[in-house]
């Protein structure tokens, strides 16, 4: 059985997001912006999950293309985060690099879909 790594990786991240989210609610007090972060960075595997078992390719591609819009929404929060200092650097770059990661791999997943779709 080949291994997933999108989906190892999406979990992965959706785990730090929410131990993320439980320090900065209880440790940093913010609700709100870790609030956004928790539903988009916890969307991203939700979707690729959802793509696992999609109907059509087109319906594949639609779901992949969601994830990905979520992963930066997710990078974009992070962003916010660290530029409100709620996160340090370090905080930051672990996150984003695991995001940035991800929303290539679901960029070159959706290229291929594509690609076979037309073939």
């Amino acid at each position: 059985m080949t291994k997933n790594v999108v989906k190892d990786k999406s979990f992965g991240f959706a785990i730090r997001v929410v131990k993320l989210y439980q320090f900065l609610v209880s440790d940093k007090k913010e609700y709100v912006l870790s609030k956004q972060l928790l539903r988009s960075g916890t969307s991203v595997g939700a979707m690729v999950r959802e793509a696992e078992h999609a109907e059509t390719k087109k319906d594949f591609i639609h779901k992949m293309a969601i994830a990905q819009k979520e992963i930066n929404e997710s990078i974009y929060w992070l962003e916010l985060l660290k530029g409100t200092d709620y996160l340090s650097e370090s905080e930051f770059e672990s996150l984003n690099l695991d995001a940035v990661e991800i929303i290539k791999l679901i960029t070159a997943i959706i290229k291929s879909a594509k690609t076979n779709i037309n073939n």
